[in-house]
């Protein structure tokens, strides 16, 4: 299909078939490339070498069954409690059910909404410029809703449950094993893609201000946690173009255009169960197309850098401001994760948590407690850190 198709009515219904056509050949790709199984740790506590290297080959690696039965149905549970809150459209103060909206004192919106099937930031200068080319945004049904949540900001004061799951022993290790010991926190948000409405995330690579670094290499952004709590398909998960976070800033443009659409040739879904967690290289080019399919997706996203290209450094965030991020905005938010780790202790003694060894020191000073929700956890996402 020719580039103009990016721009031409589809509907729902055409959408979802042209896609599955383009996903028979990328769900084979995405099942030999051999990058998926559950953690496993060495003797060292260590991520198996295995998974480094495949995780380094190809920028991405599925670990299997993170979340628990148990665990999985508390994570649904507070997501579905915290779009229940929701305003009743974008700007009202009330729910759905007349209730105040949650989010009062909440310095940053929680909610972000977007039209259905629509492509809210491809073609336009909004996130640094960094969506160049529009995705296709099919024509929607006579009775489908104006407005679709598609992101929830601030996962850990939103959800006691996504709080807990940051605390994850197997994926801190994972995050040490990659980044280094010292590894310091982006964000936390959830993406909402709801069956038949949820929007398109535009073809990107996250990272945008060590490109052009003397000392750049293929772990200069950090990456994602993205735990699935429903499977993550082919028509509505995320696609990336495996190894491109090896080679510098990619050119979309001409990606795009030499694949005749928006169906990158190459590409491949992130295929995950729910309960799987994936953990994506922010500089692997990447995108999701509007979900035409019929199965929902929610994904909790969590972010982490090595300290190294954090400390010290000057940038524009997304907003277009300018910061400086120094030691003390650092540990700052770095308390935040001392804090998540006691709450999973708490929550699953069981477990042998995670140490973060930077401030091992610290973790006596740091425990959880449900009245800390609003005198320290509340607003934290003022202090997130972007790179």
């Amino acid at each position: 299909m020719a580039m103009a198709e990016a721009a031409a009515p589809l509907s729902a219904h055409d959408h979802a078939r042209v896609m599955a056509e383009y996903s028979r050949a990328g769900e084979a790709r995405a099942r030999a490339l051999g990058n998926r199984g559950p953690i496993r740790l060495d003797a060292n506590g260590r991520l198996a070498q295995d998974i480094l290297d495949a995780y380094w080959t190809h920028g991405f690696y599925v670990f299997e069954g993170v979340a628990g039965p148990e665990e999985l149905a508390e994570l649904r549970a507070d997501v579905d409690a915290i779009l229940e809150r929701a305003p009743v459209e974008p700007g009202a103060a009330v729910d759905r059910n007349g209730r105040p909206a949650f989010g009062e004192g909440v310095l940053k919106p929680p909610y972000r909404w977007a039209k259905p099937l629509s492509d809210p930031l491809g073609g336009t200068s909004k996130n640094n410029g960094r969506h160049p080319v529009a995705m296709s945004q099919p024509t929607l049904a006579a009775d489908a809703p104006a407005w679709t949540v598609e992101l929830l900001d601030g996962n850990l004061y939103l959800m006691n449950a996504a709080f807990r799951l940051y605390g994850h022993p197997g994926l801190l290790a994972a995050a040490a094993s990659i980044l280094g010991e010292d590894f310091v926190p982006y964000n936390e948000v959830t993406f909402i893609k709801e069956a038949g409405l949820g929007p398109s995330v535009a073809w990107h690579q996250d990272g945008t201000t060590h490109w052009d670094a003397a000392d750049w290499d293929m772990g200069a952004h950090g990456f994602n946690f993205m735990t699935q709590l429903y499977p993550s398909t082919a028509g509505n998960c995320v696609w990336v173009l495996p190894g491109s976070h090896r080679h510098g800033k990619a050119d979309i443009r001409t990606l795009v255009a030499e694949s005749g659409s928006d169906r990158i040739a190459g590409a491949v879904p992130m295929l995950a169960g729910a309960g799987d967690t994936i953990v994506t290289n922010r500089q692997l080019l990447h995108g999701s197309f509007a979900n035409s399919s019929p199965d929902r997706r929610v994904t909790l996203n969590a972010g982490f850098f090595p300290r190294k290209r954090v400390l010290g450094v000057t940038t524009k965030r997304l907003t277009g401001e300018v910061v400086t991020y120094d030691a003390e905005r650092i540990d700052r938010r770095l308390r935040i994760l001392l804090l998540a780790i006691d709450a999973r202790r708490q929550r699953f003694p069981q477990e042998k948590s995670h140490v973060y060894r930077p401030l091992a020191d610290r973790q006596d000073e740091n425990r959880w407690s449900e009245a800390m929700r609003e005198t320290v956890l509340k607003n934290y996402n003022q202090l997130d850190m972007f790179i």
